[in-house]
């Protein structure tokens, strides 16, 4: 079980998307959940991204400022999901 930081709810870590930051600062999209690196959980709702986004939790999670494309790309990789 994982917690997802727009909604605070608790989830399975299979319904979660991971974003991870690696050790060389990158910011990536962990599908595997096998990656090493510092990751925070999301639920696969734009509304939790939107929840994270405005209260900064991606940031204060992975402890750095995460760039506008992140956000597009999570963005577009839920819109994926969703069909």
């Amino acid at each position: 079980q994982r917690k997802c930081i727009g909604c605070n709810q608790m989830k399975n870590k299979k319904e979660l998307i991971r974003i991870l930051k690696t050790q060389d600062d990158e910011i990536v999209i962990d599908t595997t959940g096998k990656k090493n690196g510092r990751g925070a959980y999301l639920c696969d709702s734009i509304s939790c991204l939107s929840k994270a986004r405005k209260k900064k939790a991606i940031d204060r999670a992975l402890n750095m400022t995460i760039p506008e494309d992140v956000y597009q790309q999570l963005e577009k990789e839920m819109m994926n999901h969703a069909d």
